[in-house]
This record gives structure tokens, C-alpha cells and sequence, in this order.
């Protein structure tokens, strides 16, 4: 390259995303049927976590969800464990493990989750635009459908695919809607006069016409534009992650195949796809010829030296979000691997090797090797594994009874007579079961003194909070000072559940 020559910007692509024009406009894409052994594996993993999706909200131990994620109660019941929001530490602490989890998985594998297990995707690809294929036809056929007339097929096709979709939307919408307030009330919002329940009704609405609106007309623009994960992917990928990637080096520079025989000028580049290949040259792409012309046989050297691309463009063509992965690794792309079944498929009928586009990474394209133990990498893992040592120690801590003492402020220690004080407490018995109990306090059996329920005895129903007030009543033997330590237990049928500590204090003058 000469000093005055201009440096070529070879990433224009990167200038906009592949569904929006030069004018701005929102660019239909209309994807190839994908089919191989990806696409099977991706459908029948779909198939597994909708069904566990579906049928999770009426699976119930003792009669309470095995997932709830009741936010507007601030309650949540994980595989059977209940968290109240005195457990929100807790919380807390599992979303940063997951965040770690999140970032540690982006580092080494991309956008694995986003083309394997994300509700956007499996929706999209595996219900949605089966239907689409189903009732439309393949890409070609959808474009000439969209470009007729209204006629009464056209009508008939349309009508019933968004019928279809809205009736899967409002499915999905109450089954989402059954993991924050339960299975039972979806039920009765959905049986019972409108009358009784109309915030409800509202809400089943709205989430309805959300997802039809997203998966009928926004799609892939939810993992383009709106998704922060596909944003965030860029900070977090480097040249050792594994992702969907086109080999480069074999593939380059692409060559168009063409039968050397029954061939005519302008014939498509898939020509010599359909069938057999016996004998074939190429076309390389221009300009090539002239600058091999005066090393020999220019024919011969285009076909020795061209890479393994024949240009055919199924790739581009399968592409949910309509990029081309031979111009690397791009925002759009959300590793859903149907390019991979669609080179793979080209490769097999050309006689080449599969595995022109395949997970790998930058480095293991370019140097041949995959190096997965980063030092970022590394200290992902470490803070991880720290996380969730520290999430195992809380959760092997947490006790299904707290119980919260507290001296009732304004109330001064009280002489009851001349070997006595009392000192008043509330108390509040924070049950985080499924099930009720009455609540019984004891005094430590080293502690000479005696407990005073002010009221009955206490009934902790379940996933609620007992509460009340009591006077725990020593002997001056027991005092050690004006401030003593005391502690209760917390008996229920005899057994010991929880335990207490509190400060007594003496009178003043004693």
C-alpha cells in the first residue's frame, strides 16, 4: 500500500444494525427454515424447558408452589423453601452469584444462553415461527405472500396466524403471571366474574398484549436493541471466548462454485449445490484473476488457492437477526448455531470438511488452539466460588423460625416486689414455614426468672409474623450489674426452634 493511498474501512457493517436501512427504516427479516443437527438439539431442549416452564406453577409441596415469586407480597418459595423479606440478604447475595455466574458463562462460551435456553429465543424460533412456517411457507414463500393482494387465501392465513399467536401470548402471559401470584388465583381471576377481580384482569391483559406485540411484530429487535445482555457482550467477550464463529483462514477468500458442464452465464452459485459435484471450477471474486495471472495458470492457482466459502449465502438467509457471520463476531448475533447447520450442510454436498462456521474462538481460529483458562477467567472463577461458598454457609445458617425481642421503648424496668424485676419487651416470631404452630418462651435454664405473656399464646400461622409483647422477670440474684444479657428460647410442641438474646435492665436506685 502506497503513503497516498486511502486505508479502506473493511467494518462498515458495524455502522448499523443489519435490520434497520439507510433511510432508518425497519428491515422485515425473513429467515431461512433452518434443519440439522443443531437445530434438532436446540428444538428438543426447547421442547423439555417448556414443559417445565408450563407445568412448574401446578406442581405445589403442602399445598404452596414449588417456585413463587410473589413480589407485590414480597414472598418467594424456591423448590419448596420460603424466603420472607427478612431474608432479603439472601437474595441479594444469590442475584450477585448469578450476575458472576452470567459474566464467568459470556466469558468462555458468548451468548451460548441466549441461542440455547432464553425465553425470547425459544419462543420466537421453536413456537412462534414454527407456526409462521407452518400456516406462511418458507422465507420466499412468506415474501411473495406479504408482496400479493389481499385475497380471501391471503386473509384466511394471516387472520389465523396472529389468532394463533395471540391465543399462545395469552398463555404464556398467565402462566407467567401464575409464578408471581400462584396457579390458584390465575384460576379464579380467569372463572370468576370480572367484578371480583379486575386488577387482575387488567394485568392478564396487558402482559397479553405485551408478548403478542413482542413476539408478532418487535422479534429480533428485543435481542438487538432492548436486551442489556447483548450490549454487555462486548465488554465481556475477548479473543479466547467461544462463540459462533466463521473460519477465516479456511474460508478465505470465497469462490463462487459452477458446473463446468450445462452451466450458463448468470447461473445461480447453488447450481453445482444441487447434486454432484464432478468437476468444477471456480469464480473468484474480482480482481483476483488479474493479480494471479502472472504466477502460471491463473484458473489453476484461483482453484488451489481459493478458501473453502463458495459465497452461497445460506448463512446470511437462516439468520434470525439477518447478519452475515462471515464478517465476525457481531452484537446482532445470539449463537442460536443455524448458520452452523447451514454451512454444514453445503459442506457436505461440496466434499469439503464441516466446521467452516463452528463454536470456536478468535485465537483458536488463528493460532489453532483454544485456551480457556484466562487469567480473567481465573479470577471470575475464584470470585464465584467464593460467592457461592458463602451463599452454602447462609443457607445451611437459615432457620425456618426468627425471632426478633426488642425492650418496648418509654417503659422503665419495674420493681414486681423485693426479690423481682421486670423489664417489658415485643416480640415479633417471623415464620417462614408452610405450616402454623403456637409459640411457647422459656428462660435459659441457667437464668433464675420467669416469663409473663402479656395477652394469649402466640399462634405463628404460616409465612406470617407473630407478634406481641411479654415481661421476662428476674431475680435480683440474676442481675450482673445495670445491664444483664438474657436468653430466650423458643419452644413449639416441645421442641426447641429458635433462640433470643436481649438485654435486662436493672432499676435505677437498686
Amino acid at each position: 500500500m502506497s503513503a497516498n493511498e486511502p486505508i479502506r474501512d473493511t467494518e462498515t457493517y458495524r455502522d448499523k444494525i443489519a435490520t434497520v436501512d439507510e433511510a432508518g427504516k425497519r428491515v422485515w427479516i425473513y429467515p431461512k427454515k433452518p434443519q440439522g443437527p443443531y437445530t434438532n438439539a436446540r428444538t428438543f431442549l426447547s421442547w423439555g424447558l417448556l414443559v417445565f416452564l408450563f407445568g412448574m406453577p401446578f406442581l405445589k409441596v403442602n399445598g404452596e408452589p414449588l417456585l413463587l415469586f410473589n413480589v407485590l407480597e414480597r414472598k418467594f418459595i424456591l423448590f419448596g423453601i420460603t424466603f420472607m423479606p427478612q431474608d432479603f440478604h439472601l437474595f441479594v447475595l444469590a442475584m450477585l452469584t448469578f450476575i458472576v455466574f452470567i459474566v464467568l458463562f459470556t466469558v468462555i462460551w458468548g451468548r451460548l444462553f441466549c441461542g440455547w435456553v432464553c425465553p425470547q429465543t425459544i419462543f420466537m424460533e421453536m413456537v412462534f415461527r414454527k407456526i409462521e412456517y407452518a400456516i406462511e411457507g418458507d422465507a420466499n414463500a412468506q415474501r411473495k405472500l406479504n408482496a400479493a393482494p389481499w385475497t380471501t387465501d391471503k386473509i384466511i392465513k394471516k387472520v389465523s396466524k396472529q389468532a394463533i399467536f395471540f391465543a399462545i401470548a395469552v398463555l404464556v402471559a398467565n402462566t407467567f403471571l401464575a409464578y408471581i401470584i400462584g396457579i390458584d388465583q390465575v384460576i379464579r381471576i380467569a372463572t370468576e366474574p370480572l367484578s371480583l377481580h379486575w386488577p387482575g384482569f387488567l394485568a392478564m391483559l396487558l402482559f397479553s398484549g405485551a408478548f403478542y406485540f413482542v413476539f408478532s411484530y418487535l422479534r429480533e429487535q428485543v435481542c438487538v436493541a432492548i436486551c442489556p445482555y447483548g450490549r454487555l457482550q462486548g465488554v465481556m467477550l475477548d479473543r479466547n471466548s467461544i462463540v459462533v464463529a466463521y473460519d477465516f483462514v479456511r474460508g478465505e477468500p470465497r469462490g463462487k462454485l459452477k458446473k463446468e458442464r450445462k452451466s450458463k452465464p448468470g447461473a445461480s452459485p447453488l447450481a453445482s449445490i444441487k447434486g454432484e459435484v464432478e468437476t468444477a471450477t471456480v469464480e473468484a471474486p474480482a480482481g483476483y484473476a488479474a493479480k494471479k495471472a502472472s504466477n502460471g495458470n491463473p484458473a489453476e492457482e484461483m482453484k488451489a488457492e481459493l478458501g473453502d466459502c463458495i459465497d452461497c449465502k445460506l448463512c446470511v438467509q437462516v439468520c434470525p437477526t439477518g447478519i452475515d457471520i462471515r464478517n465476525g463476531t457481531q452484537l446482532e448475533c445470539v449463537n442460536c448455531t443455524a448458520c452452523i447447520d447451514a454451512c454444514d450442510e453445503v459442506m457436505v454436498k461440496v466434499n469439503r470438511p464441516k466446521g467452516l462456521i463452528r463454536y470456536d474462538s478468535y485465537n483458536g481460529i488463528v493460532e489453532g488452539r483454544k485456551k480457556l483458562f484466562t487469567p480473567r477467567v481465573i479470577a471470575y472463577t475464584v470470585v464465584l466460588a467464593i460467592l457461592i461458598v458463602v451463599n452454602i454457609v447462609l443457607l445451611a445458617a437459615r432457620t425456618d423460625v426468627e425471632t426478633l425481642l426488642l425492650r418496648t421503648p418509654g417503659v422503665l424496668p419495674q420493681k414486681v416486689d423485693e426479690t423481682h424485676v421486670s423489664n417489658l419487651y415485643n416480640y415479633q416470631v417471623i415464620n417462614k414455614t408452610n405450616e402454623e404452630f403456637k409459640v411457647e418462651f422459656r428462660l435459659a435454664e441457667s437464668t433464675k426468672g420467669r416469663i409473663q405473656l402479656v395477652g394469649e399464646t402466640p399462634t405463628a400461622h404460616a409465612g406470617k409474623v407473630a407478634e406481641g409483647a411479654l415481661f421476662i422477670i428476674l431475680d435480683n440474684d440474676a442481675l450482673e450489674g445495670h445491664k444483664t444479657e438474657v436468653e430466650l428460647e423458643v419452644y413449639s410442641n416441645g421442641v426447641l426452634i429458635d433462640k433470643a438474646s436481649t438485654n435486662f435492665l436493672r432499676p435505677a436506685g437498686m
